[in-house]
């Protein structure tokens, strides 16, 4: 196939600067299947973890080239068609279909930063454009298939239903969210129950104490004049008979003399007419103190001292302040309060008990329908599940494994999980003697290659991601094997309009690239440092026979290579 068939959305450039060993990486990179080889320890390693950078992994000072201010990864991607405009409008950034330019730096005191298309962004939505253009299959990638979570994925892949499997996910979360919230009433009702009773004997105390607004200083000031009865009334009478001149002395009172008084002014008032606003002044007096004696009189009869009374008021005021005492209050005001919260808490009983009731049934029904939605993924999946068996079979005998044996395990759980009820197993035999088991326990690092590269294959139709690497997933293979896995990916680059790029060891995956790169190291300077360049035919020929025949290159080697290409 012609490299201008293949699907445009791909990795076009790649650009690393100061990182680790290289100082400067500038290369076009190729539509189709390509392929990436080189001496161990020659930098193919360093490259991924540059690109580990564009997508998002930890930043670490200690993978900046001594002596630089800071390393840059750079990479060039073609998404037209892709469907990802929307996700730019979101994030208010420029949307070139054909240039997404992302970009990582990281600098010398630790900072680092991401642009997407020379916009700053946080390195989460780096991230999330990143794994939506990018996967890397790295060397560990093969311990996943020891974990169910990883197991279930794939079948949740071939599936496809990310809808019901999203509506499933809020419902579980919905459950947990009200078990919490269930849990943390329970706990605080048992604590408020466990205080009720207290609650309702403070309460029936106050309530029948009443305590009354302002009732602290007018018990405290009926308090003093009972407590001083005695010596108010005989001060009262006192001054009742200064005023009225009935002080037993026989003088006439102040009242008698200011009327004489004002008599005695009315007499010269034709004569002396200055005096009259005087006379009316004291006029005046005389019926403002007339009306104060009137009521120091009756005063003087009200008070009388009264014992029993004075001990009713000391013992409501004594007990007010106990009271107030009791529950570290300051006034009768405050007492009211503390009723009113104290009967709010007894109320909220009620109220908890509701809320509760409201919850569990809350939790029953988000329940059922998750269960029900489990179910139609449990379906869903058992028929993904015989696509995959069939399909990984199928992949597995192309890879010169017509005797392996595989299945997939569904186990319907009676508690609701994560993402359903289904516990996901993949099973496997090599031979067909051997009953199936898991794969993880039986399957050698070869087999699990091979398995995990026919699962790739089969889920790289779904994903439509653009660009896959693979990084040396022909380990524990070799010969014809390698030569078909090398056919299956390029089957995948064809087939799913991928750009797939495999880091390899084995001259059968080299050849079948329709771009080859080499890396290797040179010594510039007294530094050691990595480079990448594409090679051409002639220069492909030369790295296969070197990985044929070894340091030396023979001619036979070389013909071998010639075979080699032309087979791909």
């Amino acid at each position: 196939m012609n490299i201008d068939e293949y699907n445009a959305v791909m990795l076009k450039h790649l650009t690393i600067n100061n990182y680790v060993l290289i100082e400067a990486l500038d290369i076009d990179l190729q539509p189709g299947f390509s392929v990436m080889t080189g001496e161990t320890g020659a930098g193919k390693s360093i490259i991924l973890g540059a690109l580990g950078l564009l997508m998002g992994q930890r930043a670490d000072t200690g993978s900046i080239m001594p002596g630089a201010a800071k390393c840059t990864v750079e990479g060039i991607f073609d998404v037209e068609g892709y469907d990802m405009q929307g996700f730019f409008e979101e994030n208010e950034l420029d949307y070139e279909p054909s240039e997404c330019i992302l970009r990582r730096e990281v600098a010398a005191n630790g900072k680092s930063r991401a642009f997407v298309n020379d916009s700053p962004v946080n390195v989460a939505v780096l991230r999330q454009i990143a794994l939506r253009l990018l996967d890397i299959h790295s060397q560990h990638s093969n311990l996943l298939l020891e974990n169910p979570s990883f197991q279930l994925g794939i079948i949740d892949t071939i599936a496809d239903h990310p809808d019901l499997l999203g509506q499933y996910r809020s419902c579980y979360a919905r459950i947990l969210e009200a078990r919490r919230r269930l849990r943390e009433a329970e706990e605080s009702l048992a604590k408020r129950q466990s205080d009720e009773e207290y609650l309702r004997f403070q309460l029936d105390q106050l309530d029948e104490f009443k305590p009354q607004p302002g009732e602290d200083e007018e018990l405290r000031q009926l308090q003093s004049e009972l407590s001083h009865a005695e010596e108010i009334k005989i001060a009262l009478t006192g001054v009742d008979g200064l005023l009225n001149g009935s002080d037993g002395e026989g003088g006439a009172g102040a009242i008698d003399a200011l009327r004489r008084a004002c008599q005695t002014m009315q007499q010269i008032a034709s004569v002396y007419p200055a005096i009259e606003s005087y006379q009316e002044r004291l006029e005046s007096v005389v019926i403002e103190v007339r009306d104060i004696a009137g009521d120091i009189s009756s005063r003087a009869e009200d008070v009388e001292y009264n014992p029993a009374r004075l001990g009713q008021v000391t013992e409501r005021l004594d007990g007010l302040f106990a009271l107030e005492q009791k529950h570290h209050v300051g006034s009768a005001e405050e007492l009211m309060a503390l009723a009113d919260d104290i009967r709010s808490q007894l109320d909220s009983l009620t109220d908890s008990a509701d809320n509760i009731q409201a919850l569990r049934q809350q939790i029953e029904a988000d329940t059922e329908q998750a269960k029900k939605l489990a179910a139609k993924l449990s379906a869903a999946r058992a028929k993904a599940a015989k696509q995959v068996e069939k399909l990984v079979a199928e992949t597995l005998v192309a890879m010169d494994m017509p005797a392996a044996r595989f299945c997939v395990s569904i186990e319907t759980q009676a508690e609701l999980l994560p993402a359903g009820q289904d516990i996901v197993t993949f099973l496997f035999s090599a031979n067909k003697s051997m009953a199936a088991r898991p794969l993880a326990d039986v399957a050698s690092g070869g087999e699990m290659s091979r398995v995990m590269l026919a699962l790739k294959a089969l889920t790289s139709k779904q994903t439509h991601l653009p660009t896959i690497i693979f990084d040396e997933i022909d380990t524990g293979v070799s010969g014809k094997v390698a030569s078909s896995m090398a056919q299956i990916m390029a089957q995948m680059s064809s087939g799913n309009g991928q750009q797939v790029l495999a880091i390899t060891h084995l001259p059968q995956i080299a050849a079948k690239g329709n771009a080859h790169y080499f890396v290797y190291k040179e010594d510039k300077d007294g530094r050691t440092l990595t480079h990448i360049r594409r090679l051409d035919r002639e220069q492909r020929i030369t790295e296969l026979a070197h990985m044929l025949s070894g340091s030396t290159v023979t001619e036979a080697a070389k013909e071998n290579a010639r075979q080699l290409i032309s087979e791909r």
